[in-house]
């Protein structure tokens, strides 16, 4: 059973009308929480990544392997 775009869109749109959308005094305080989330852990993997790559690095250079992150080299 297939359906044209257009029937689909029209589909779509009947289906956007009946939801029930948030009002703006519930939409902003959602918002400014999700960012506030969102900006919460991007700092805190942010810092976990560089306190392991550190860790590593100093497992690294007190076994004799060298300290430095690997790099790599385009020949």
């Amino acid at each position: 059973m297939s359906t044209g775009p257009v029937k689909y869109t029209r589909e779509v749109i009947r289906e956007g009308k009946r939801i029930r959308w948030p009002k703006r005094d519930q939409l902003i305080p959602a918002i400014i929480a999700v960012v506030c989330i969102a900006a919460f852990v991007a700092i805190f993997l942010s810092l976990e990544d560089y306190t392991a790559a550190s860790l590593i690095n100093q497992l690294k250079a007190a076994f004799g392997k060298g300290g430095s992150a690997p790099t790599a080299s385009i020949e």
